[in-house]
């Protein structure tokens, strides 16, 4: 019963950190497929009467750059002093439209790569084709250059790579991810990132690494900040992967993300003094500790028992645990009363 009390501690004590108040109903004790339905059935909430031609006047509140508020930031921009205004970064709010040097909206998801696909988009369309956290502010024609090409990976600014494949830019990879990662919970199968984006999956999910690197290697940018405030307001819901990042981690594994309300931030809490490597792990980990030991177990987060091994008798006081059955994600080491993190990758 002590241990039991000791490991509910920790796992409630992961879910008191600071968060939005619009995810109080929402379990985030949950992982995997289990936190993915959670997050669907929370996001299914929206603002019906929310419609396309609302977008331009949003843009002005959420995409309005920081540091100028005459100005909106462009999705996949990158200079305003090349004298080319299809690459700039930011663009008066005042010039939107459909000419040459005017910015209009980008749907990152392109409409023709949901299935069925989203249709036109005109300013009475409401529904998919409007929904505001799939829509950017962009420059007309690299809105038109990019197209509908896949996203793939690459480095620098935006542009072509191989394939005919579309990077987005260093500074909006991540942006990017946060939008696939939103439309495939909240539209399901209809918007796989596989529609979207190239390489691998992750594990027997249906996220595509591309994208969870992603998430990883551009963290939240102030401009993102600023856009789910806004679009509960007006629409109803917000992008749970710009509130919190490391909620990939915990739904489809990979490198872990930053994690912003600290959910996986548990305290050790130490009587039996181990060390494990590596941590990360991948197939195994190694165990050690000043003294003998009987029982060593690994949890996942939830407090469900999941390995139970022999403990540490040797004179070195050292073992091994096979790992390899785990999927990726983070996990608890009991040993006695003491608790440590694992991630496993």
């Amino acid at each position: 019963m002590k241990k039991i009390t000791l490991l509910a501690a920790l796992i409630c004590v992961a879910n008191l950190a600071a968060q939005q108040p619009y995810y109080n109903d929402v379990n985030l004790t949950l992982t995997g497929q289990e936190l993915y339905d959670e997050l669907q059935d929370k996001l299914s909430d929206f603002n019906e009467s929310y419609i396309y031609g609302d977008v331009p006047e949003s843009f002005i509140v959420s995409d309005v750059n920081p540091n100028n508020n005459n100005e909106v930031l462009l999705v996949y921009g990158f200079n305003d002093s090349d004298g080319d205004c299809t690459t700039d970064r930011t663009r008066n709010i005042n010039e939107f439209g459909g000419n040459v040097c005017e910015y209009n909206r980008e749907h990152v998801f392109p409409r023709s790569r949901a299935m069925p696909p989203m249709g036109d988009a005109n300013n009475s369309s409401s529904g998919i084709v409007a929904d505001p956290h799939n829509l950017r502010p962009s420059d007309v024609q690299r809105n038109g250059t990019r197209g509908s090409k896949l996203f793939g990976n690459g480095s620098g600014n935006s542009g072509d790579v191989s394939s005919g494949n579309w990077y987005p830019g260093d500074e909006w990879k991540g942006d990017v991810a946060r939008i696939a990662m939103y439309m495939y919970v909240r539209y399901g199968d209809r918007c796989l990132p596989e529609f979207t984006g190239t390489g691998p999956m992750q594990g027997d999910t249906e996220m595509l690494q591309l994208f969870l690197n992603w998430n990883v290697e551009d963290p939240v940018s102030e401009v993102e900040e600023q856009r789910n405030p806004h679009y509960e307001t007006v629409y109803g819901n917000r992008n749970p992967f710009i509130d919190n990042p490391v909620l990939a981690t915990i739904i489809w594994g990979g490198p872990q993300a930053e994690d912003i309300w600290g959910l996986l931030s548990i305290d050790d809490i130490e009587t039996t003094t181990f060390s494990m490597y590596p941590n990360p792990a991948d197939t195994f980990v190694s165990i050690a500790t000043v003294q003998p030991i009987e029982t060593i177990e690994v949890y996942d987060l939830t407090g469900k028992l999941l390995i139970t091994s022999t403990g540490i008798q040797n004179q070195n006081r050292t073992t091994t645990i096979d790992t390899s059955s785990l999927s990726e994600g983070i996990y608890l080491i009991s040993i006695n009363n003491t608790v440590k993190k694992l991630i496993v990758q």
